[in-house]
Protein backbone atom coordinates (compact mmCIF):
# COMPACT_ATOMS: atom_id res chain seq x y z
CA UNK A 1 0.00 0.00 0.00
CA UNK A 2 1.29 3.23 -0.82
CA UNK A 3 2.87 4.90 1.99
CA UNK A 4 1.53 8.44 1.34
CA UNK A 5 -1.89 9.07 0.77
CA UNK A 6 -1.92 11.83 0.25
CA UNK A 7 -4.87 12.89 3.48
CA UNK A 8 -4.40 15.32 6.24
CA UNK A 9 -2.70 14.67 9.45
CA UNK A 10 -4.99 14.69 12.64
CA UNK A 11 -5.24 17.77 14.83
CA UNK A 12 -4.88 17.87 18.61
CA UNK A 13 -5.20 14.10 20.36
CA UNK A 14 -8.01 13.47 22.64
CA UNK A 15 -8.35 13.60 26.21
CA UNK A 16 -7.06 9.88 26.46
CA UNK A 17 -8.29 8.09 29.89
CA UNK A 18 -5.85 5.52 31.27
CA UNK A 19 -7.17 2.19 31.65
CA UNK A 20 -6.15 -0.76 33.43
CA UNK A 21 -7.39 -3.99 31.48
CA UNK A 22 -8.25 -3.88 27.68
CA UNK A 23 -9.62 -7.57 26.71
CA UNK A 24 -9.46 -8.95 23.60
CA UNK A 25 -12.84 -9.95 21.72
CA UNK A 26 -13.05 -11.61 18.82
CA UNK A 27 -15.08 -9.94 16.47
CA UNK A 28 -17.31 -12.25 15.34
CA UNK A 29 -18.03 -13.25 18.97
CA UNK A 30 -19.56 -9.62 20.35
CA UNK A 31 -22.34 -12.01 22.19
CA UNK A 32 -19.09 -12.18 24.60
CA UNK A 33 -19.31 -8.26 25.24
CA UNK A 34 -21.41 -8.85 28.49
CA UNK A 35 -19.02 -11.24 29.53
CA UNK A 36 -16.36 -8.21 29.64
CA UNK A 37 -18.50 -6.11 30.98
CA UNK A 38 -19.42 -7.96 33.68
CA UNK A 39 -15.73 -8.58 34.61
CA UNK A 40 -14.95 -5.52 34.43
CA UNK A 41 -12.94 -4.65 31.77
CA UNK A 42 -11.84 -0.93 31.54
CA UNK A 43 -12.03 -1.42 27.54
CA UNK A 44 -12.24 -4.07 25.05
CA UNK A 45 -10.69 -4.65 21.58
CA UNK A 46 -12.78 -6.12 19.44
CA UNK A 47 -10.45 -8.36 17.28
CA UNK A 48 -10.79 -8.56 13.67
CA UNK A 49 -7.27 -10.28 12.86
CA UNK A 50 -5.65 -12.98 14.39
CA UNK A 51 -8.62 -14.28 16.59
CA UNK A 52 -11.30 -14.45 13.67
CA UNK A 53 -11.03 -17.40 11.22
CA UNK A 54 -10.46 -16.23 7.02
CA UNK A 55 -13.98 -17.57 6.34
CA UNK A 56 -15.43 -15.55 9.20
CA UNK A 57 -14.10 -11.94 8.48
CA UNK A 58 -17.09 -10.54 6.84
CA UNK A 59 -19.11 -11.66 9.41
CA UNK A 60 -16.46 -10.32 11.80
CA UNK A 61 -16.50 -6.89 10.40
CA UNK A 62 -20.65 -6.91 10.19
CA UNK A 63 -21.43 -7.41 14.09
CA UNK A 64 -18.02 -5.03 14.83
CA UNK A 65 -19.87 -2.09 12.98
CA UNK A 66 -22.85 -3.41 14.61
CA UNK A 67 -21.59 -3.22 18.26
CA UNK A 68 -19.88 0.25 17.66
CA UNK A 69 -23.52 1.14 16.18
CA UNK A 70 -24.25 -0.15 19.82
CA UNK A 71 -21.91 1.92 21.72
CA UNK A 72 -22.83 4.93 19.78
CA UNK A 73 -26.13 5.17 21.59
CA UNK A 74 -24.98 4.62 24.81
CA UNK A 75 -24.24 7.17 27.71
CA UNK A 76 -20.91 8.62 27.90
CA UNK A 77 -18.99 6.65 30.60
CA UNK A 78 -19.75 2.95 28.93
CA UNK A 79 -16.87 0.75 28.46
CA UNK A 80 -14.91 2.03 25.42
CA UNK A 81 -14.67 -0.42 22.27
CA UNK A 82 -11.16 -0.28 20.37
CA UNK A 83 -10.94 -2.36 17.00
CA UNK A 84 -8.04 -4.51 15.84
CA UNK A 85 -8.07 -4.46 12.79
CA UNK A 86 -5.78 -6.51 9.55
CA UNK A 87 -2.50 -4.62 8.69
CA UNK A 88 -2.59 -2.32 6.17
CA UNK A 89 -0.86 -3.74 3.62
CA UNK A 90 -3.39 -2.79 0.95
CA UNK A 91 -6.50 -0.99 0.10
CA UNK A 92 -8.33 -3.53 0.84
CA UNK A 93 -7.73 -3.48 4.77
CA UNK A 94 -8.58 0.35 4.25
CA UNK A 95 -11.90 -0.26 3.51
CA UNK A 96 -11.77 -2.24 6.65
CA UNK A 97 -10.99 0.91 8.40
CA UNK A 98 -13.09 3.15 6.88
CA UNK A 99 -15.49 0.66 7.96
CA UNK A 100 -15.07 0.81 11.88
CA UNK A 101 -13.50 4.04 12.32
CA UNK A 102 -16.74 5.74 13.42
CA UNK A 103 -19.47 6.71 16.56
CA UNK A 104 -18.74 4.15 19.48
CA UNK A 105 -15.19 3.47 18.01
CA UNK A 106 -12.90 4.27 20.80
CA UNK A 107 -10.07 3.75 18.99
CA UNK A 108 -8.02 1.78 16.73
CA UNK A 109 -5.27 -0.96 17.53
CA UNK A 110 -3.11 -1.29 14.44
CA UNK A 111 -1.16 -4.60 13.99
CA UNK A 112 2.23 -5.53 12.49
CA UNK A 113 3.61 -1.81 12.68
CA UNK A 114 7.48 -1.85 11.35
CA UNK A 115 7.90 1.90 11.62
CA UNK A 116 7.10 5.26 11.69
CA UNK A 117 5.66 6.01 8.23
CA UNK A 118 2.74 2.72 8.80
CA UNK A 119 1.87 5.24 12.05
CA UNK A 120 1.28 8.34 9.76
CA UNK A 121 -0.41 6.83 7.16
CA UNK A 122 -2.93 5.11 9.51
CA UNK A 123 -3.50 8.32 11.05
CA UNK A 124 -4.27 10.48 7.70
CA UNK A 125 -6.60 7.60 6.69
CA UNK A 126 -7.96 7.85 9.96
CA UNK A 127 -8.54 11.47 9.35
CA UNK A 128 -10.65 11.19 6.58
CA UNK A 129 -12.90 8.69 7.84
CA UNK A 130 -13.73 11.26 11.22
CA UNK A 131 -14.18 13.66 8.35
CA UNK A 132 -16.44 11.23 6.73
CA UNK A 133 -18.36 10.30 10.40
CA UNK A 134 -18.63 14.08 11.20
CA UNK A 135 -16.35 13.00 13.86
CA UNK A 136 -13.68 15.73 15.50
CA UNK A 137 -10.05 15.21 14.25
CA UNK A 138 -8.22 13.31 17.15
CA UNK A 139 -10.76 11.20 18.25
CA UNK A 140 -10.20 8.24 17.58
CA UNK A 141 -7.26 6.93 19.70
CA UNK A 142 -4.15 4.75 17.91
CA UNK A 143 -2.54 1.59 19.47
CA UNK A 144 0.49 0.57 17.45
CA UNK A 145 1.46 -2.73 17.99
CA UNK A 146 4.95 -3.86 18.28
CA UNK A 147 5.55 -6.67 16.80
CA UNK A 148 8.67 -6.58 14.75
CA UNK A 149 12.24 -5.89 16.03
CA UNK A 150 12.38 -2.98 13.79
CA UNK A 151 9.48 -1.91 15.58
CA UNK A 152 10.70 -2.23 19.20
CA UNK A 153 13.92 -0.47 18.20
CA UNK A 154 11.73 2.24 16.73
CA UNK A 155 9.20 2.63 19.85
CA UNK A 156 9.96 6.40 20.63
CA UNK A 157 9.89 7.13 16.66
CA UNK A 158 6.68 5.51 16.37
CA UNK A 159 5.04 6.36 20.10
CA UNK A 160 5.86 10.35 18.65
CA UNK A 161 4.40 9.54 14.63
CA UNK A 162 0.92 11.09 15.72
CA UNK A 163 -0.83 13.20 18.33
CA UNK A 164 -3.37 10.24 18.82
CA UNK A 165 -1.22 7.47 19.29
CA UNK A 166 -1.70 6.29 23.26
CA UNK A 167 -1.40 3.49 24.93
CA UNK A 168 1.15 1.45 23.35
CA UNK A 169 3.58 -0.15 24.99
CA UNK A 170 5.80 -3.94 24.46
CA UNK A 171 3.73 -7.17 24.38
CA UNK A 172 5.88 -9.84 25.06
CA UNK A 173 3.40 -12.96 24.91
CA UNK A 174 4.78 -16.68 24.32
CA UNK A 175 5.44 -18.07 21.35
CA UNK A 176 4.00 -15.09 19.41
CA UNK A 177 5.22 -12.55 16.81
CA UNK A 178 7.79 -10.71 18.96
CA UNK A 179 9.00 -13.97 20.59
CA UNK A 180 9.73 -14.81 17.27
CA UNK A 181 11.14 -11.54 16.10
CA UNK A 182 13.36 -11.46 19.15
CA UNK A 183 14.17 -15.04 19.59
CA UNK A 184 13.90 -14.71 23.31
CA UNK A 185 12.62 -17.70 25.21
CA UNK A 186 9.73 -17.11 26.89
CA UNK A 187 9.77 -17.62 31.17
CA UNK A 188 6.57 -17.32 33.59
CA UNK A 189 9.30 -15.21 35.68
CA UNK A 190 9.52 -12.65 32.57
CA UNK A 191 13.40 -12.09 33.35
CA UNK A 192 14.27 -12.39 29.58
CA UNK A 193 11.70 -9.32 28.44
CA UNK A 194 12.10 -7.07 31.35
CA UNK A 195 14.35 -5.15 29.91
CA UNK A 196 13.21 -4.39 26.77
CA UNK A 197 10.00 -3.86 28.17
CA UNK A 198 11.88 -1.22 30.26
CA UNK A 199 13.51 0.22 27.15
CA UNK A 200 9.80 0.39 25.14
CA UNK A 201 8.17 1.95 28.22
CA UNK A 202 11.22 4.62 28.39
CA UNK A 203 10.74 5.29 24.58
CA UNK A 204 7.04 6.05 25.10
CA UNK A 205 7.22 7.70 28.18
CA UNK A 206 9.75 10.03 26.06
CA UNK A 207 7.56 10.40 23.44
CA UNK A 208 4.60 12.00 25.36
CA UNK A 209 2.30 9.11 24.56
CA UNK A 210 -0.10 8.82 27.67
CA UNK A 211 -0.86 5.54 29.32
CA UNK A 212 1.40 2.92 27.91
CA UNK A 213 0.26 -0.52 28.79
CA UNK A 214 1.80 -3.99 27.98
CA UNK A 215 0.64 -7.75 28.09
CA UNK A 216 0.12 -10.47 27.39
CA UNK A 217 -0.43 -13.57 29.84
CA UNK A 218 -1.97 -16.59 27.83
CA UNK A 219 -2.03 -19.21 30.81
CA UNK A 220 -5.82 -18.68 31.25
CA UNK A 221 -6.19 -20.47 34.87
CA UNK A 222 -2.68 -19.01 36.33
CA UNK A 223 -4.03 -16.38 38.33
CA UNK A 224 -0.71 -16.24 40.65
CA UNK A 225 1.28 -16.34 37.78
CA UNK A 226 -0.73 -13.57 36.00
CA UNK A 227 -0.61 -11.49 39.70
CA UNK A 228 3.24 -11.97 39.68
CA UNK A 229 3.34 -10.92 35.83
CA UNK A 230 1.20 -7.65 36.48
CA UNK A 231 3.34 -6.70 39.31
CA UNK A 232 6.25 -6.65 37.45
CA UNK A 233 4.96 -4.60 34.93
CA UNK A 234 3.61 -2.17 37.10
CA UNK A 235 6.48 -1.57 39.04
CA UNK A 236 8.34 -1.11 35.49
CA UNK A 237 6.03 1.68 35.01
CA UNK A 238 3.21 0.49 32.76
CA UNK A 239 -0.17 1.30 33.38
CA UNK A 240 -2.10 -1.56 32.38
CA UNK A 241 -2.23 -4.54 30.41
CA UNK A 242 -4.17 -6.05 27.67
CA UNK A 243 -5.52 -9.47 28.53
CA UNK A 244 -7.04 -12.58 26.42
CA UNK A 245 -9.60 -13.89 28.87
CA UNK A 246 -12.19 -12.32 31.50
CA UNK A 247 -10.85 -14.08 34.64
CA UNK A 248 -7.68 -12.03 33.93
CA UNK A 249 -9.96 -8.80 34.33
CA UNK A 250 -10.08 -8.66 38.36
CA UNK A 251 -5.92 -9.42 38.81
CA UNK A 252 -5.24 -7.03 36.41
CA UNK A 253 -7.68 -4.15 37.76
CA UNK A 254 -6.11 -4.98 41.29
CA UNK A 255 -2.67 -5.01 40.40
CA UNK A 256 -3.21 -1.42 38.32
CA UNK A 257 -5.37 0.52 41.18
CA UNK A 258 -4.04 1.77 44.25
CA UNK A 259 -5.02 0.67 47.69
CA UNK A 260 -7.41 2.99 49.34
CA UNK A 261 -4.18 2.80 52.25
CA UNK A 262 -1.60 4.20 49.56
CA UNK A 263 -4.54 6.74 48.41
CA UNK A 264 -4.53 7.97 51.65
CA UNK A 265 -1.16 8.01 52.11
CA UNK A 266 -0.31 10.18 49.40
CA UNK A 267 -3.01 12.71 50.58
CA UNK A 268 -1.36 12.47 54.02
CA UNK A 269 2.04 13.21 52.30
CA UNK A 270 0.76 15.86 50.70
CA UNK A 271 -0.55 17.90 52.92
CA UNK A 272 2.52 17.66 55.48
CA UNK A 273 4.25 19.07 52.48
CA UNK A 274 2.14 21.73 51.79
CA UNK A 275 1.80 22.36 55.82
CA UNK A 276 5.76 22.67 55.91
CA UNK A 277 6.14 24.86 53.22
CA UNK A 278 3.48 27.66 54.65
CA UNK A 279 6.05 27.93 57.38
CA UNK A 280 9.27 28.33 55.14
CA UNK A 281 10.41 24.30 55.19
CA UNK A 282 11.43 22.61 52.19
CA UNK A 283 11.96 19.26 53.50
CA UNK A 284 10.57 17.91 55.73
CA UNK A 285 10.65 14.18 57.54
CA UNK A 286 7.35 11.86 56.83
CA UNK A 287 6.70 8.60 58.24
CA UNK A 288 10.46 8.18 58.76
CA UNK A 289 11.41 9.07 55.23
CA UNK A 290 12.71 12.50 53.88
CA UNK A 291 10.06 14.36 51.84
CA UNK A 292 9.94 17.36 49.40
CA UNK A 293 7.72 18.93 46.82
CA UNK A 294 9.08 16.22 44.26
CA UNK A 295 7.43 13.53 46.37
CA UNK A 296 4.37 16.00 46.61
CA UNK A 297 4.07 16.51 42.70
CA UNK A 298 3.90 12.53 42.41
CA UNK A 299 1.44 12.19 45.76
CA UNK A 300 -1.10 14.87 43.38
CA UNK A 301 -0.81 12.97 40.54
CA UNK A 302 -1.89 9.99 41.51
CA UNK A 303 -4.66 11.41 43.63
CA UNK A 304 -5.62 13.44 40.14
CA UNK A 305 -5.47 10.17 38.15
CA UNK A 306 -7.91 8.38 40.41
CA UNK A 307 -10.67 10.98 41.57
CA UNK A 308 -9.57 12.49 44.62
CA UNK A 309 -8.07 15.17 43.64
Amino acid sequence: MPSDAGTPTSGEARATAPLRSLLFVPGHRTDWLPKARAAGADAVILDLEDAVPTPDKPLARARVAEALAEAAAEPAGAMPLFVRINPLDDWTAADELRAVVRPGSAGIVLPKVHTAADVRLADRLITWCEQEHGLPPGATTLIPLLESARALHDAYDIAAAAPRVAHVGALTAPGGDVERAVGYRWSPQGTETAALRSRVLLDVRAAGAPYPVTGLWTHIADLAGLRAFAEQNRALGYDGMMAIHPTHIPVINEVFAPTPEELDRCARLVAAVESAQRTGTGALTFEGQMVDEAMAATARAVLTRHGHS
